[in-house]
């Protein structure tokens, strides 16, 4: 059969896309999955009759045919949407890490832009009351791991909307790590931050919807009234390219699904002096600093870590860390996803770059311990522990964890 330059060029560029990939699933058949707004909109909003709505979401609020939802109920007379809430990034996603849009009126929709970055209790109850809305809506892709930013923005947000005496509706999306099992240290409460609030794993394995169920039962004084939309056609076992949706990157360093899959546990290396990639076309799978050589890639490689290899890479940021210089480090590349484990895997690569290199450090404020939730990483990696080690030192917590999170899954 003789192939079209066309039907070479797809087939070569399908091959070669991503580093990230697993053989049994690399093509998966996507499912008929259907997410929390689109089972809203196919109900003709009912669940927002009457009211006043005001949405918290960001870029990747779309539809499978990638129009903004934001958009989309706007031209819509069954629901009456008067405002919008940007996260850090912004709504429109134009700012970086750290960063949000602050208060504007969008140009697309005229609607109010309202910030809610580093806002939270009474602030944050002001700025719904500010608005005027009946309900307060949250639809935002979350990347699954505790540090993440949105899943926070969430909470916070429900906690407000439950001061200023509001409604609050979650429209689920997929996990794109899947919702198979939590993983990771448990974060101590004393170690509360924006990139942890409260006790959970550093790998959730839960859906928006179902963090929203857990906030409301075990951590919110007082619960908000909550109503959830879930999905229908996801199973907790499947990736994100099963559902058939989209990707639009949730924040400026989320390129695709494959940086979120490793982000659970390389984010880590932003406690470090090494450099997380940032400021590469593979963030948090990119990982290195300089005077790092091969001597990493080799000592991590020798661990046989279920579903990674490692491979000694050089690569030169464009900004963040090392801006500019060529650094030495690893590649992450996943060959099997249902066996990969993340948070063990950012231990190991922890554990092996502070052996192999003389020149590993801790970010002088100890963020690694905000990351993780505690002293523990960081003390028993000082002290000479190894990766199964570290790993047996969260598993009673971890452990406990699952048992209440067990009472919030939606999904079999």
């Amino acid at each position: 059969m003789r192939l079209s330059r066309r039907a070479l060029l797809a087939a070569t560029t399908a091959a070669t896309a991503a580093s990230v990939s697993s053989p049994a699933s690399a093509a998966p058949r996507p499912t008929r999955l259907r997410t929390g707004f689109e089972r809203l909109a196919a109900d003709g909003y009912a669940p927002l009759a009457g009211q006043k709505v005001g949405i918290v979401t960001n870029p990747t609020g779309v539809t499978r045919d990638v129009r903004h939802i934001v958009d989309v109920m706007h031209g819509d007379d069954r629901v009456n949407l008067t405002a919008v809430f940007g996260p850090e990034h912004g709504f429109r996603g134009t700012a970086q890490a750290g960063g949000s849009e602050g208060r504007y009126d969008d140009p697309a929709t005229g609607l109010p832009v309202y910030d809610t970055y580093l806002k939270s209790g009474r602030p944050l109850a002001d700025v719904f009351t500010a608005s005027g809305v009946d309900t307060v809506v949250f639809d935002i892709q979350d990347a699954g791991a505790r540090f993440y930013t949105y899943i926070w923005t969430l909470y916070d947000c429900m906690e407000a909307a439950q001061l200023a005496g509001k409604r609050f509706v979650v429209l689920d999306r997929p996990n794109p790590l899947t919702g198979r099992a939590a993983l990771g240290p448990v974060l101590h409460e004393e170690f509360a931050t924006f990139v942890g609030r409260k006790p959970i794993a550093q790998a959730h394995g839960m859906t928006v919807a179902e963090l929203a169920l857990l906030f409301n039962g075990e951590f919110l004084d007082t619960p908000v009234p909550l109503e959830t939309v879930r999905m229908t056609g996801w199973k907790r076992s499947d990736f994100y390219d099963a559902s058939g949706l989209p990707w639009v990157p949730p924040s400026p360093n989320m390129p695709t699904p494959d940086t979120a899959l490793v982000y659970a546990g390389t984010c880590l290396f932003e406690g470090t002096n090494l450099s997380e990639g940032r400021g590469t076309t593979r963030p948090f799978e990119l990982l290195g600093a300089d005077g790092v050589d091969g001597r990493w890639a080799a000592a991590v490689n020798e661990l046989d870590l279920p579903g990674v290899r490692f491979r000694e890479a050089y690569f030169a940021p464009t900004f963040s860390k090392f801006q500019g210089q060529t650094i030495g480090g690893v590649q992450l590349h996943v060959h099997d996803r249902a066996a990969f484990d993340p948070v063990r895997t950012g231990v190991a690569l922890l554990v092996t770059a502070k052996r192999t290199w003389s020149g590993f450090a801790w970010r002088s404020d100890n963020w690694i311990d905000k990351l993780t939730g505690s002293t523990q990483v960081r003390t028993m990696i000082d002290a000479g522990a190894d990766t199964d080690e570290v790993v047996a030192g969260w598993q009673r917590e971890l452990a406990a964890f699952r048992r209440v999170r067990q009472e919030y899954l939606l999904y079999r």
